[in-house]
């Protein structure tokens, strides 16, 4: 469901980065990473409905959505690419 929201909203598939990955870790936060080359405010159309999407979809959860549009070089970038595990 996730990955299919994404393309819907995104055109691409996300990583799932942070504590979901690691198998020591307990559950916590859902965190996603999108790269996508689209304008800030395209971006943040996009990162809304697909949230709002995911609360519909798995009820109230904590989802952090990070989302790549090639303009910025963030830490939390390289996390999530070293990280990830493609949807």
């Amino acid at each position: 469901m996730i990955r299919d929201a994404s393309l819907r909203y995104f055109g691409v598939r996300p990583r799932l980065f942070g504590s979901r990955v690691d198998d020591s870790k307990r559950g916590g936060d859902i965190d996603l990473y999108i790269v996508a080359p689209l304008s800030p405010e395209d971006a943040f159309a996009s990162e809304m409905s697909l949230a709002a999407d995911l609360y519909l979809a798995l009820g109230e959860r904590k989802i952090d959505i990070v989302v790549n549009t090639g303009r910025l070089d963030l830490p939390i970038y390289h996390v999530a690419q070293e990280q990830g595990v493609w949807l």
